[in-house]
């Protein structure tokens, strides 16, 4: 092959190089990107959750609420407690004693907290997610956190048990997963309540 050969071809293999970055590297991200803006653009931007005009979280992403008067989300293996950068959950098998061990802990520590039987504190108040960043608790462990919750705010249970039922969200499409209750937006919920 000769110098000229070696050249055409050179300069053909650039020109497709820098024609499918430019259509893979620019035009698809933005025309991906626009797509989704236009049809899904909350969701786009993160399912951000304002409240008194300030952000304040994710509806897709747990956070921590510490105090008696919260509703307080599952346990999180992600990181040091609901690290985004870390998200994961603890690859801890059902045979596992550490497993086990902490399960017992965190069963007898809701119980004590709550005022309840051991055995009636739900699954998911024991055990994390698989991402550790779960948003969502199950209808049974927000109810069993009510009473605690009514009077940490000085609020009629009734009231706070009918905000519980107010953000049951069911099944998605009707038959994948279950009920569940985001906590962040319940405990926003709750606050608004209060200052009302």
């Amino acid at each position: 092959m000769n110098l000229v050969g070696l050249l055409r071809q050179s300069w053909a293999g650039l020109r497709v190089l820098l024609l499918f970055t430019v259509i893979l590297g620019v035009a698809y991200p933005l025309a991906v990107t626009g797509v989704a803006q236009v049809a899904f653009g909350d969701q786009a931007d993160g399912s951000l959750v304002s409240h008194d005009g300030e952000v304040v979280g994710s509806s897709l992403i747990g956070q921590p609420f510490d105090g008696a008067e919260w509703f307080h989300p599952r346990p999180s293996a992600a990181g040091d407690g609901y690290d985004t950068l870390a998200s994961g959950g603890s690859n801890l098998g059902p045979e596992s004693t550490e497993l086990l061990a902490t399960v017992e802990e965190r069963r007898a520590a809701v119980a004590e907290e709550n005022g309840v039987d051991p055995a009636d504190v739900p699954p998911d108040a024991v055990t994390a997610s698989g991402s550790g960043l779960d948003p969502h608790i199950s209808p049974a462990y927000a109810r069993l956190q009510v009473a605690r919750v009514a009077e940490a705010r000085g609020l009629a249970a009734v009231a706070v048990a009918d905000l519980v039922s107010e953000h049951t969200e069911g099944r998605i499409l009707g038959v994948l997963g279950g009920e569940r209750v985001n906590v962040l937006e319940l405990n926003l919920a709750l606050e608004d309540l209060e200052a009302s």
